[in-house]
């Protein structure tokens, strides 16, 4: 029996939603299909001006995308909790007979939002207050975002998981009390992976005292698996955390790298504030993704955002700052695994 493979499109990326293709024989339609994964690459991305004010109304002909130096072509767009417009992509590969049958990247109003809270013994002072700053932030979201709470000492307590419902995280807030050592780095690996396991745009806000006395993973590699998910992070720390240079530096690289922020919040209305900072944030990024064309590294890929125009020369923009890679996956018409 003969059978017809799908040319591949492009090289597959770590960060993204996957999309399957699949291809029909045309003179067998009862015959085997081949299924092709390919991944979207998606971008949450924050324009701001000198003052630091979020500017809106912008449309995907005022971004260009360079991924190793090699332009992209936007896929999908959408402005802050929008709709998601599907742009042309059809022209991505003249191989293909139609647009693909099933898109990955789901609507930009089905943001998730994951909470980890730091609930070691650095933490006793100022606990409660820490506790009713979260809850605050959590009754602040919009309806549509959905929200889970996590917990960290030296285990991770998942105190709710992803939910629409407010008042099932708020119990999981107020459940938590504070003991063991931190292990920080170990629970944001395992709240990256549950993270990853939905599409569309998704965050991580931390809020932690700042040292880690109990992980066994790095934050070099938590930085770079955020970045390779697509997940931005955002952390508040404690006036103490300031204090300790190594916590306080890698706060800061690991937010700047995946298009997070981190703030630094010495007593409750700071605190307060910088959840609302957040909020804010996350109501106001663009969602952007591509394709990404023919690349032959296989490594590590580089993500340049640029604006173009008047625009470009007025306002900044903050995203992620690469990948690495992954190659495409055939199968004979097995269920695929998610990357």
């Amino acid at each position: 029996m003969k059978r017809y493979l799908l040319p591949l499109l492009m090289w597959a990326a770590l960060p993204c939603s996957p999309t399957r293709i699949v291809a029909q024989q045309q003179d067998l339609p009862q015959g085997p299909v081949v299924r092709v994964n390919v991944n979207l690459v998606l971008l949450n991305v924050a324009v701001t001006d000198d003052k630091g004010n979020y500017v809106t109304g912008l449309h995907p002909s005022d971004f260009a995308i360079l991924e190793d130096g090699i332009p992209q072509k936007i896929a999908t767009f959408a402005e802050g909790n929008g709709p998601q417009q599907q742009m042309d992509v059809a022209q991505e590969s003249k191989s293909l007979p139609q647009k693909p049958l099933e898109h990955a990247a789901s609507s930009a109003t089905d943001a998730s939002i994951f909470i980890l809270f730091d609930t070691s013994n650095y933490m006793y002072r100022g606990f409660a207050q820490a506790q009713d700053a979260i809850a605050e932030f959590v009754r602040s979201l919009d309806a549509p975002q959905r929200v889970a709470f996590y917990a960290y000492s030296r285990n991770l307590y998942r105190g709710s998981l992803l939910t629409s419902d407010r008042n099932q995280v708020l119990r999981g807030v107020r459940t938590t009390t504070a003991g063991d050592d931190p292990a920080l780095y170990n629970a944001l690996l395992l709240t990256l992976k549950d993270a990853g396991l939905h599409t569309g745009k998704k965050v991580i806000v931390v809020f932690s005292n700042g040292p880690d006395r109990a992980s066994m993973v790095a934050p070099e590699d938590i930085s770079e698996l955020a970045q390779s998910e697509g997940i931005p992070i955002y952390v508040i720390s404690t006036r103490e955390a300031k204090l300790d240079p190594v916590s306080a530096t890698v706060f800061l690289r690991m937010a700047a790298a995946t298009g997070g922020q981190a703030y630094f919040a010495k007593n409750w209305k700071s605190q307060q504030k910088a959840f609302a900072a957040i909020r804010d944030d996350v109501a106001h990024l663009y969602s952007l993704s591509y394709y990404p064309q023919p690349n032959p590294n296989h490594g590590w890929r580089t993500i340049k955002m640029k604006l173009l125009g008047d625009a470009g020369k007025k306002y900044h923009v903050r995203t992620r700052s690469g990948y690495r890679s992954k190659l495409p996956r055939l199968s004979d018409g097995s269920p695929a695994s998610t990357p």
